[in-house]
């Protein structure tokens, strides 16, 4: 069961808001959450260095070639943007095909190979 109570699971949720890089925005479609990306400094999947925020982002599956996580993406981006970051990482399963478009769409890059996951690195 995923629960953000997980200690593995909580550099993601404690004091969010409080980093310079925390930031998250979220889509509603009908009174229910459907999608969120969120950034923040951590030392997580997607971890370049302390400077540069990860990237992070959910869209339910019903929900997804709506456009919904091209609109996240771009928001957080500006947002990231406007707060003076010079760049912005992620990782992405290998797999994940759909994903991967989107963050080309965006000019992410690959930074590091990690097996089965891929960090990128956009700006």
């Amino acid at each position: 069961m995923f629960s953000i109570l997980k200690p593995e699971l909580r550099v993601y949720v404690e004091r969010f808001g409080e980093g310079r890089a925390d930031f998250c925005f979220a889509a509603e479609l009908d009174g229910a959450m459907v999608g969120a990306a969120w950034s923040r400094i951590m030392n997580d999947y997607g971890h370049v260095d302390d400077e540069t925020p990860s990237l992070a982002m959910s869209v339910l599956k019903g929900y997804r070639r709506r456009g919904i996580g091209t609109a996240l993406m771009g928001s957080l981006m500006r947002k990231l943007r406007a707060a003076g970051f010079r760049r912005i990482s992620l990782s992405v399963q290998r797999s994940n095909v759909a994903a991967r478009r989107l963050y080309d769409k965006f000019g992410f890059k690959v930074y590091r190979d990690a097996g089965d996951e891929l960090i990128l690195i956009t700006w």
